[in-house]
């Protein structure tokens, strides 16, 4: 069972994102701020992690570039989900070494898709490199 990461400080943002995945077939580890993600990333390596942008202290675009930064996380998909979908924050987002970023609020067969592509592009990725 594929293992993901939800980072949002809004409960039940958090709460609504964990029901979707664990019907979707995944595990589910949750956080509400970046601190609190970082001490979950000591203990377990997920296959995924989806950011929220907009939380208190660090958010989830630092947290990104955080995440890239270290060795055991820098390849991991991570997805950035949040309600600002303009371009700018698009952009943010992908600088800051996102693999992908989609608006809120979204659907749950639109989320479960979108982590089940992302999941097999980077098992994609590691045969790849694995061949080579």
């Amino acid at each position: 069972m594929k293992r993901i990461l939800v980072v949002d400080d809004e409960i039940g943002a958090l709460t609504l994102i964990g029901i979707m995945l664990e019907r979707g077939g995944f595990e589910v580890l949750k956080a509400k701020d970046a601190d609190q993600a970082l001490a979950v990333l000591e203990l377990n390596t997920p296959d995924l992690i989806i950011l929220d942008v907009m939380m208190p202290g660090m958010d989830g675009i630092e947290l990104c570039r955080v995440l890239r930064e270290r060795s055991d996380t820098a390849a991991l998909p991570i997805l950035i989900l949040s309600a600002r979908g303009d371009a700018k924050s698009v952009m943010s987002g992908m600088d800051a070494g996102a693999s992908d970023y989609l608006p809120k609020p979204i659907l749950h067969h639109d989320l479960v898709a979108k982590v089940r592509r992302m999941l097999d592009m980077g098992e994609a990725d590691a045969d790849l490199r694995a061949s080579l």
